[in-house]
C-alpha cells in the first residue's frame, strides 16, 4: 500500500518577511504595475550584476517578449534543446518562429555546442541555449558561433538564477536572458518572471510590449501632472497584459536577500548526495563543469542498472516524492504532429530522459531529510534486483 508523500517534491520557503509584505502591498492599495515591481527590478539588477532588468508576468513570458523584442517572428528558426519545458518550445512557437532542436551532451544535459553550427539555416535568427537544472551552457563556444553567424542568444536561465560561468553571473552574457519565479524556483513570487539585457533598448521594448504596447504604465501616468492628467494613453504596439503585479514583486524582494542562503543550502544538499552515491553501481550523479557555479535546481540521477518506474514508485512507497525532467519536446504528440518528429531523433536526450530521475533539493528541507532520501536510495538500490 502507497503512503502519503510526507516529504514533498518540493516546497517554497515563504517566512513571517514575505507575508507581512503582500499584507503591506494589499493596504498600500496598489496592486500592480507599481512601486514595488520597480524596486525588485532593482534588486534583480543588484543581485545578477546586470545593467538592465524588466519583471514579467511569468518566465514563459520573459522568453515570449524576448523572442519578439529581438525581432524573432514567422519564418525565423531558433536553435534549442529538446530537453527542456514546454515553455521554452512554445515561446519559439508564439512568436511565429520554428524551434530547431539540438541534442544535448550526455554529461551535461545541456545542449552540445559542437552540434549547433550544424542545424544553422538560411532562418535561424538565434540561438537559446537552457542552463538545465542550474549549471551553465559553455557560453563561450555558444557566443562565438553566435557571433560568426550574426546570431542573437537568449539564455532560457528559469533554473539558473545564481549560477555563475567561469566568474561571470548567468544575465549578463548573452542579448538576452529569462528568469522564472513560480512557486517551484530559486526563488518565488508565486508566478512571475524577469529579462536582462545589456542592451537597454531591449529592455524598453519588452517594458512596452508587456503592457499591451502603451508606454507609460498606470504607475508612470499617476504622477502625470498635465492638462489631460492621468487618464491619457497612446497605444504604439500591439502588446500583451504580461506585467508583475505588486503582490508578486513583494515577494520577490524579500525572497532575493534569501537567495544566497538558499543556493547555499542546495549546494550544501548536493554534496551530500554526491559523496554518498558516488560509487554506488548504477547510479550517476549529475556532472559539475568546471570554472562554473552549479546552483542544483535539481539534483538528476541517472538509473543505469534498475527501471525508473519501479524505483519511482518504490520511492513513493517510502514517502518521498521524487519527479522526472523532462521527456524530451521532440516526443511529445504535438511536436510529432506539427513537426514530424521520431524516436531516435535526439537519442542523447531520449537517453538521458528514460534513466533520469529527480531527487528531492530545496532550503525548506532539513539535514535530516537529506539523509532519509540518501538512505531510501540505497536501501531500494541495494534490495532491487539488477
Amino acid at each position: 500500500m502507497i503512503k502519503v508523500n510526507n516529504l514533498p517534491y518540493f516546497q517554497p520557503f515563504i517566512g513571517n518577511e514575505e507575508i507581512e509584505a503582500v499584507v503591506d502591498t494589499l493596504k498600500s492599495g496598489w496592486l500592480i504595475n507599481g512601486p514595488k515591481v520597480a524596486k525588485f527590478e532593482d534588486a534583480i539588477c543588484q543581485y545578477t550584476d546586470a545593467p538592465n532588468v524588466v519583471c514579467v508576468a511569468s518566465g514563459t513570458a520573459a522568453l515570449h517578449l524576448s523572442l519578439i523584442a529581438l525581432g524573432i517572428g514567422d519564418g525565423d528558426e531558433v536553435i534549442t534543446s529538446p530537453f527542456t519545458f514546454a515553455a521554452t518550445g512554445n515561446a519559439i512557437i508564439h512568436t511565429g518562429a520554428k524551434p530547431v532542436f539540438v541534442d544535448i551532451s550526455r554529461d551535461t544535459y545541456n545542449i552540445d555546442p559542437e552540434k549547433i553550427e550544424d542545424a544553422i539555416g538560411i532562418r535561424t535568427k538565434a540561438i537559446l541555449p537552457v542552463h538545465y537544472a542550474g549549471q551553465p551552457c559553455n557560453m563561450d563556444v555558444i557566443m562565438s558561433i553566435a557571433k560568426k553567424h550574426n546570431l542573437y542568444v537568449i539564455e532560457d536561465a528559469t533554473h539558473a538564477l545564481g549560477s555563475e560561468y567561469k566568474g561571470e553571473k548567468i544575465g549578463t552574457i548573452g542579448d538576452a536572458t529569462c528568469f522564472s519565479f513560480n512557486a517551484i524556483k530559486s526563488i518565488t513570487t508565486g508566478e512571475g518572471g524577469a529579462v536582462t539585457a545589456r542592451d537597454e533598448k531591449i529592455i524598453d521594448k519588452i517594458k512596452l510590449l508587456r503592457w499591451q504596447g502603451i508606454r507609460n504604465d498606470p504607475w508612470k501616468r499617476s504622477s502625470i501632472t498635465s492638462i489631460r492628467g492621468s487618464w491619457y494613453y497612446e497605444i504604439e504596439v500591439c502588446g500583451w497584459k504580461y506585467g508583475m503585479t505588486d503582490l508578486a514583486a513583494s515577494l520577490g524582494i524579500i525572497q532575493i536577500k534569501k537567495l544566497e542562503q538558499f543556493t547555499a543550502t542546495r549546494i550544501e544538499y548536493a554534496r551530500l548526495y554526491r559523496k554518498e552515491f558516488n560509487g554506488i553501481e548504477g547510479i550517476i550523479n549529475p556532472y559539475e563543469v568546471p570554472d562554473s557555479k552549479h546552483v542544483y535546481h535539481l539534483y538528476p540521477i541517472l538509473l543505469k542498472r534498475y527501471n525508473r518506474d519501479t524505483f519511482f514508485q518504490n520511492m513513493a512507497e517510502n514517502g518521498i516524492a521524487c519527479s522526472v525532467h523532462y521527456i524530451p519536446l521532440h516526443l511529445h504528440p504535438f511536436y510529432r504532429n506539427t513537426y514530424g518528429y521520431k524516436d531516435g531523433a535526439f537519442p542523447n536526450a531520449e537517453w538521458v530522459y528514460k534513466h533520469e530521475i529527480s531527487l528531492p533539493i530545496y532550503p525548506k528541507m532539513h539535514e535530516d531529510d537529506v539523509w532519509r532520501v540518501i538512505n531510501t536510495v540505497k536501501d531500494i538500490i541495494q534490495k532491487t534486483p539488477k
